[in-house]
């Protein structure tokens, strides 16, 4: 799994119920200083939802959208386990690493 598609599986998890296409958006900008497109976001959901690690729903329509639905994502088993794996593996690389092997300017 790449980072991006980590990073928007811990953005859902984060959300919650509240996780759909625009408020993934704005949490992972939110909390990496950083600006994605909302199609990366859309495109690697559907990548996602492919692999079985997400599970996409639609609201009712709301007044507040204009009479429109909402696409929410929640993680499955899969997606949870995927990302404890990755953490975890990630993990034991890190465990260990010398101080100086990642000093810039060697």
């Amino acid at each position: 799994m790449g980072e991006f598609e980590q990073i928007l599986l811990l953005a859902i998890a984060q959300l919650g119920p509240e996780a759909y296409g625009v408020t993934i958006h704005q949490e992972i900008e939110r909390r990496l200083c950083r600006e994605v497109t909302i199609g990366a976001v859309y495109t690697s959901l559907g990548r996602l939802d492919r692999k079985g690690y997400v599970r996409a729903w639609t609201s009712d329509p709301t007044p507040q959208r204009g009479g429109r639905a909402k696409r929410h994502f929640e993680l499955t088993a899969a997606g949870k386990s995927a990302l404890l794996r990755t953490r975890e593996r990630l993990g034991r690389m890190w465990k260990g690493l010398r101080p100086d092997a990642l000093k810039i300017g060697r």
